[in-house]
């Protein structure tokens, strides 16, 4: 009769566990991202006269708030790095060719860091006045804050 030998169980890696922390990053993405959507969504399709006022003046008037402007950014990014995250994920846990694997997690982070670079710019330098005429709802409200007319 032979004694059978237990494996040691294999030494963990020392440094950050980076599948953990998108792990939790997931989850608390998500969380928050429930609150945004849904304050999103209750503010442009409740409030006031609700879909019936949805039109570029009231998108002009959010974007001239910096509380707007940035719970907007920050669902947008959000809603980014949880997708690419995700993404992230399911190219790992499907793609076993090491190469074609890190072409797409690299194309997955290339595409969200462009879109993210892209939404952040139009809603920090979105210009509400650019291209308004005379006959132009926003006509009045561009005048008073002085700048078209004069």
């Amino acid at each position: 009769m032979s004694a059978q030998t237990i494996q040691a169980p294999a030494r963990r890696r020392r440094g950050i566990n980076l599948e953990k922390w998108g792990w939790l990053f997931m989850r608390g993405s998500g969380v928050v991202l429930i609150v945004l959507i849904f304050g999103h969504l209750f503010v442009n399709l409740m409030v006031g006269e609700g879909i019936h006022a949805l039109d570029f003046a009231f998108i002009a008037g959010k974007f001239a708030t910096p509380f707007w402007q940035w719970w907007d950014v920050l669902m947008l990014w959000l809603a980014l790095l949880h997708g690419g995250n995700g993404m992230r994920t399911i190219i790992n846990d499907y793609v076993t060719h090491e190469k074609v694997r890190k072409a797409l997690v690299w194309a997955v982070g290339l595409a969200a860091g462009l879109l993210i670079v892209l939404g952040t710019l139009v809603v920090f330098t979105f210009d509400p006045c650019l291209g308004v005429t005379e006959s132009s709802t926003l006509w009045d409200t561009c005048v008073a804050a002085g700048v078209v007319g004069n």
